[in-house]
């Protein structure tokens, strides 16, 4: 991506400078742990309080009190950090426009950067957990590890990271508009099988959302190089649940998909960038 010249976003709160005293300690996980873990955060949907109290068990206590310290970044974590700025900013960009096109003012959700653990309104923040939204705070929280995770997934590259952003600010969008809250609403009424299916259907939204950024973006920046889309495609897939359910050594049950098989999440995305129209990310149609 052809990203130096972008907008970068005054909505990022770096935490990277606290540390808690008291509470979960991470420690060390095995790569099988660590996957386990990402792929039941990537599973859970859009509401982190249930994923995020599953990790705290595994690692302690989710009380803690934090305190500030000096933290110099290295080269490549700064670098990461602006990335991830510049990438908020273009979501901006997009949202605004596609808001103010039906009339409507977009709010822009704040992106916390954090190490390791951090509080929220949906609970203790973990780095295990992998970026997500709470849609209690409207906030977007990405440890930057989660890079080197992606990697691991089998997606590295520049734009696959900013999938991930895109696709968690499609949570955002989500949530303001309301979906978010009808979907609730109807899972609460919902036996376990139709409210998976729900939860895939908000998934697959957001990964459409993350499609239309992307377009919007390129026609607005000529930001994305080639093989950018294909990086895209790629973390798309590794997140599928048919995938990650092979990864940590279960067999693929469609019936507990939450996020929607990597075919299904390929398609979507592709639907949003291919169109750039937010009525081609119609998932529960």
């Amino acid at each position: 991506m052809k990203w130096r010249a972008g907008r970068r976003s005054s909505n990022v709160e770096d935490r990277r400078g606290r540390r808690t005293t008291s509470g979960p300690r991470m420690g060390k996980m095995s790569g099988g742990m660590l996957v386990v873990v990402v792929a039941a955060t990537l599973l859970f949907g859009g509401d982190m309080g249930d994923v995020l109290r599953l990790v705290t068990s595994n690692m302690g206590s989710s009380g803690g009190a934090t305190q500030s310290s000096p933290v110099q970044p290295s080269a490549a974590d700064a670098e990461a950090a602006e990335f991830v700025s510049v990438v908020l900013g273009e979501t901006e960009a997009t949202w605004e426009q596609v808001f103010a096109q039906s009339g409507s003012k977009y709010e822009a959700p704040t992106l916390v950067l954090y190490s390791d653990v951090t509080q929220t309104a949906c609970g203790m923040g973990q780095a295990a957990a992998g970026p997500f939204y709470c849609p209690g705070d409207h906030q977007v929280y990405i440890d930057l590890s989660f890079i080197r995770e992606l990697q691991r997934l089998g997606a590295p590259g520049d734009f696959a990271f900013a999938y991930v952003v895109a696709h968690e600010v499609g949570h955002h969008v989500q949530n303001i508009v309301g979906t978010a809250d009808q979907v609730r609403a109807a899972q609460s009424r919902a036996s376990k099988s139709e409210s998976n299916q729900l939860s895939v259907m908000m998934e697959l939204q957001a990964d459409c959302y993350a499609g239309v950024w992307a377009n919007h973006t390129q026609r607005r920046t000529q930001m994305l190089e080639d093989g950018d889309i294909d990086e895209g495609l790629k973390a798309a897939a590794a997140v599928g649940d048919d995938r990650l359910q092979r990864m940590s050594g279960r067999a693929v049950h469609p019936e507990s998909f939450t996020h929607g098989s990597s075919e299904q999440r390929m398609r979507w995305f592709r639907s949003g960038l291919e169109s750039g129209d937010i009525k081609s990310c119609n998932t529960f149609g």
